[in-house]
């Protein structure tokens, strides 16, 4: 009488030969993962006309003299959302320490004929007032002093800039 081999042997030598074709095939499969190295562009949100109509740079009287080496301050206008602005204050650099900077975000508070756009911001324990009208940025606050500190040699941020027609050089 033939007898067969007991149970437990046939499930391993099957387990083993399913696991070995397994393994094999597997191995065959060499895919090198591709990537994809181009960026990534963010949805622009959508911004208010008023947002829209002050971003850009704008520069006080010294930027158009400063071949001539005079110091100037340069201020930079960005959405950062329908009714925020993003607010970058750079002065010269190139040849001298900068004498101001300052980083922020203003809100809309409103707009009319009048006054043009004004955006508010909370700056050292008072509110920063951004009015953009005809091409031109004024920076005051209730308090004078209170943007003196983003600059030095007794410089402030509080003054008229002009709109550019092209980007800040920094």
């Amino acid at each position: 009488m033939i007898m067969s081999p007991p149970r437990h042997s046939r499930f391993f030598s099957v387990f083993f030969t399913t696991s070995a074709a397994l393994f094999a095939l597997s191995g065959c499969n060499n895919v090198t993962p591709s990537v994809n190295h181009q960026a990534i562009k963010q949805p622009i949100a959508d911004v208010m006309p008023a947002v829209q109509a002050v971003v850009g740079d704008y520069a006080d009287e010294g930027y158009e003299k400063r071949a001539q080496g005079y110091d100037w301050v340069g201020v930079m206008v960005r959405a950062e959302s329908d009714q925020q602005i993003n607010i970058k204050v750079r002065a010269r650099s190139d040849i001298k320490k900068p004498s101001c900077q300052f980083d922020g975000k203003a809100t809309l508070m409103g707009q009319d004929d009048a006054h043009g756009i004004i955006f508010q911001s909370k700056v050292n324990d008072s509110t920063a007032f951004f009015q953009f009208k005809d091409d031109k940025l004024t920076i005051d606050s209730q308090d004078k002093y209170a943007l003196n500190y983003f600059c030095s040699g007794g410089g402030t941020l509080v003054g008229e800039y002009q709109k550019l027609t092209t980007d800040l050089e920094i």
